[in-house]
């Protein structure tokens, strides 16, 4: 695991390496062309909190079927955790959750403003969030592994990779 340094930056993308997830850089405007060259389609998403625009290849408020037949999803993350290399997923009324976790590629979009140092200093800042709009997340590491019956499986409870977007600001 990494170890926290004065660049929460470099920090985060050593973990995410580690961890076996890519990580692509991008700004506001080349957001939709880096996003159309990562998503496996079938793509679906929810509406992201950054001033971006989704490609045509990304079914934004996707039918429950849909969603069924995705290969990838496409998420806001509250907050980026560099030491672990984690990102927060918040809950949102439109089903951000169902779609970071069905398709078999999860793509988180956070800002390069919100990787944060450590998991505590993330708790903190989204605990005042969550008291305030009685919001909740999750907490999600690489892509979902369990070897439970042996061997190491992934993809078993949610997506088998992981590609984390960041904008750059």
């Amino acid at each position: 695991m990494a170890t926290t340094t004065t660049n929460p930056l470099s920090t985060f993308e050593d973990a995410l390496a580690d961890l076996g997830v890519d990580i692509t850089r991008t700004t506001v405007d080349d957001f939709a062309a880096t996003l159309d060259d990562i998503v496996r389609d079938p793509a679906v998403g929810v509406d992201l909190p950054f001033d971006v625009t989704y490609p045509d290849s990304v079914t934004v408020d996707p039918t429950p079927a849909a969603l069924e037949r995705a290969e990838t999803g496409v998420t806001p993350a509250t907050f980026g955790v560099a030491n672990y290399g984690s990102v927060l997923l918040p809950s949102t009324a439109d089903g951000a959750e169902p779609v970071s976790l069905y398709p078999t590629l999860h793509v988180p979009v956070v800002r390069a403003g919100d990787v944060l140092p450590d998991l505590p200093e993330a708790l903190d800042r989204f605990g005042d969030m969550a008291r305030e709009d009685d919001a909740s997340a999750i907490v999600a590491t690489g892509p979902s592994a369990t070897a439970d019956m042996g061997k190491l499986v992934l993809g078993a409870h949610g997506p088998e990779a992981v590609h984390v977007v960041m904008l750059d600001e």
